[in-house]
């Protein structure tokens, strides 16, 4: 049974448990597609099978556990330890030690725009998380902005199945080009910044 017959067995079955259930692992594990859960449990919506709110208030709750848990890494991670880490394997972190504490002063001023509009983009959902807990920023704006984003992507992807019922497929043909533009680029600015990393660092006395 393939990822895509799984998604709509454990829908049907299990309902809006299952919606949630799916949404959290697919912050978990990103090859589990939201473009495709979320638009069959607004076709099965359309079908009258099941509430469209509560499958948007299901996905959101499942999603939001999801970036709960990555947040929680990141604040056991924290600056301290990301720092001794770069200290040893700084090339392939792609961050020296004395970068860490700029990005994490950065992130605490920036945050909250960067997650309300990173739980948006595909690709960037989950890894939003980890820097918003290592950096520090306080979960009760990281849940407030993280919903916020959330609600607004479930409930695109949702009513796009809704509305388009039995060809809710669609909707992951038409982001999956996305998806894989931004995977590409976030593999592209990562190698980038390891052939970087020694001129970076080297430069970094003089400012």
């Amino acid at each position: 049974m393939g990822v895509f017959d799984w998604i709509v067995r454990m829908v049907e079955q299990t309902g809006y448990l299952g919606v949630a259930l799916l949404m959290f692992a697919e912050n978990l594990f990103p090859p589990i597609p939201s473009e495709l859960i979320l638009p069959l449990a607004g076709f099965t919506a359309a079908r009258g099978d099941m509430s469209l709110p509560l499958v948007v208030a299901a996905g959101t709750a499942g999603a939001l556990a999801g970036a709960l848990f990555w947040y929680v890494i990141g604040r056991w991670v924290g600056s301290d330890r990301l720092k001794h880490w770069a200290e040893r394997h700084g090339r392939w972190l792609t961050i020296a030690p004395d970068e860490v504490d700029r990005a994490s002063a950065h992130f605490r001023e920036h945050g909250g725009r960067a997650v309300l509009i990173g739980r948006m983009i595909p690709a960037v959902r989950t890894l939003i998380s980890i820097p918003a807990g290592v950096s520090g920023m306080a979960i009760a704006p990281f849940l407030l902005y993280t919903a916020l984003g959330t609600v607004i992507w479930t409930t695109f992807l949702t009513t796009a199945g809704y509305l388009l019922e039995d060809r809710y497929q669609q909707v992951a043909g038409w982001l999956n080009p996305v998806s894989n533009i931004v995977a590409v680029g976030i593999a592209l600015w990562y190698a980038y910044r390891v052939a970087t990393f020694g001129r970076r660092t080297a430069r970094q006395p003089a400012e």
